[in-house]
């Protein structure tokens, strides 16, 4: 584990050492979550917001989705996991705005000026 460009994957995390900052000659231990576990939970997210749940409403399908993606992130917060957190977000925003737009005969549309990130916030 202490040679260069070794690393360990285990209970969904990936442990490697990395270069001091500062330039020192000293090693850190860094640990992530592994690409495997982001590839499951995305999925996960896949099969949760599928097109065979598009007559779920939105609130329904919010509140599984916040309460599995917590129980996740709870497992996951040991080490360094703000970078694959920020996938995984992005990765269920395009996924829900997927969702809004195939769940009527007429496609949602975020009201004019906003986002749909702002407009899903707002119907939280």
């Amino acid at each position: 584990m202490w040679q260069t460009g070794a690393t360990l994957d285990f209970l969904g995390y990936t442990f490697c050492q990395w270069a001091d900052l500062k330039g020192r000659s000293w090693r850190y231990l860094q640990v992530v979550p592994s690409a495997k576990t982001l590839q499951r939970e995305r999925e996960k997210l896949h099969a949760m917001t599928d097109y065979r749940h598009c007559h779920q409403p939105l609130p329904l399908l919010l509140e599984q989705i916040n309460r599995h993606l917590k129980g996740w992130r709870n497992y996951l917060s040991y080490g360094y996991p703000t970078q694959a957190f920020g996938k995984i977000d992005f990765y269920v925003l395009g996924r829900l705005v997927q969702h809004l737009r195939r769940c009527s005969q007429r496609p949602c549309r975020p009201p004019e000026g906003t986002s749909f990130y702002a407009h899903l916030e707002s119907r939280r």
